[in-house]
């Protein structure tokens, strides 16, 4: 019976060492997804502190794809968070997710009425949110296509989805030195003048670090909707101050709005505002005459040439929905493939929508490499593409 004795003295060993060497936790707990962390933690004070310890650590942005349709009742989209959340090595602080506006707000035609039960958009968008964590700020969009890099690599092939059901949350953890905010501004049928200190509350006045703005204008087709987008969007029209974003089909999340509702035919943009010291970004426009591989592929190479770093950057791309394939005559994925081509380890996200916001911005520091006058950049677009980086400062 002394084998019992020794696999027991092991064993008793072994508890020693997980209840009192922070180093060995630390580098165990190390390999654990986030929310299996989180469970560790609850198990004495050691592994909490190791656990705080490794999160703290973990400042790379994730994401989540949807590529492929899912059972009628839900969106593919809620599926797959459901799945990728039990394995990300993140604690999502703000979360951006867009999705196709056919499938998630269930307007496809249903042959076989009685099994297909009806998606509507909110209760998809709760059951999104109630996926997340309770503290996350998360905006939801949905748009008539979605571009979006599938999961597993940075370098992955990024897919210009523009019919069928599809759709990406980007995840951003906490991370030191940058700040992101959600914001909304809706149309008040009353006021013809927009009350600008709105924009100080939202972050976006009188904030040095203000580096980065993505707006996205909705129910665009009301009148004085493109009025109000010029109202928010001039302000904004700095130099320093990378602008870009477009025209969706809705938004169907904003959590930390969701305790007054708007009225369902109101107009107005919500966004995403990126402040930080750290953050480097610029941003190109494809316009109309960009119509083949070499045109598309030169104004990546414009892009190219801001240098801005590769690794922990995110790239967006905000499309027309009268360009892609029809717009490049047969050829898919035309846009996403050249920016590939030029940027192999950086994701590439974002949607075909109604108009564009953005211009040619590139700003190396104090530097604007290009001629600088006082006229104002025109940054609303149509049959355009806004293709645009951010980087959200050097990982240890």
């Amino acid at each position: 019976g002394r084998g019992g004795g020794g696999a027991m003295e092991s064993a008793a060993k072994g508890s020693y060492v997980l209840a009192n060497l922070a180093e060995v936790v630390e580098r165990v707990l190390g390999f654990l997804p986030t929310k299996a962390l989180l469970r560790a933690a609850c198990v004495c004070r050691l592994w909490r502190e190791c656990a705080r310890r490794t999160l703290r650590t973990r400042q790379r942005i994730a994401w989540v794809s949807a590529l492929e349709p899912g059972p009628a009742e839900n969106h593919a989209l809620v599926r797959a968070l459901a799945r990728e959340l039990e394995k990300v090595h993140v604690l999502p602080q703000t979360v951006l997710y867009i999705a196709d506006a056919e499938t998630f707000s269930g307007h496809e035609e249903c042959h076989e009425q009685k099994k297909a039960r009806k998606r509507n958009s909110k209760e998809t968008a709760l059951a999104l949110e109630q996926l997340l964590p309770k503290r996350c700020q998360v905006l939801g969009l949905v748009t008539p296509g979605i571009v979006v890099t599938p999961m597993g690599s940075s370098s992955n092939q990024p897919q210009e989805i523009e019919e069928g059901e599809a759709g990406f949350a980007l995840l951003f953890p906490k991370i030191d030195g940058v700040k992101i905010h959600t914001f909304h501004f809706s149309k008040d049928v009353k006021n013809r003048v927009f009350d600008e200190s709105k924009f100080a509350e939202a972050g976006l006045k009188n904030n040095p670090d203000l580096r980065v703005v993505l707006l996205f204008g909705y129910n665009s087709w009301k009148t004085g909707a493109t009025r109000f987008l010029h109202q928010i969007v001039n302000p904004l029209n700095e130099k320093s101050i990378i602008l870009a974003g477009g025209q969706v089909e809705s938004f169907t999340s904003l959590t930390s709005e969701n305790n007054h509702a708007q009225p369902g035919d109101a107009c107005g943009v919500v966004g995403l505002a990126f402040s930080g010291p750290q953050i480097q970004s610029a941003t190109v426009l494809l316009d109309q005459d960009v119509a083949d591989e070499r045109t598309a592929e030169a104004a990546m190479q414009r892009l190219k040439a801001a240098n801005i770093p590769e690794h922990n950057t995110i790239g967006f791309m905000f499309a027309c929905v009268g360009r892609g394939y029809r717009h490049y005559k047969t050829k898919r994925n035309m846009e996403a493939d050249a920016f590939r081509k030029f940027f192999p380890n950086v994701p590439l996200f974002g949607f075909f929508g109604h108009g564009e916001i953005g211009c040619d911005r590139i700003v190396t520091g104090n530097f604007v490499l290009r001629e600088c006058n006082d006229i104002k950049d025109d940054l609303l677009h149509g049959y355009t593409t806004v293709m645009t980086l951010i980087h959200l400062g050097s990982t240890k």
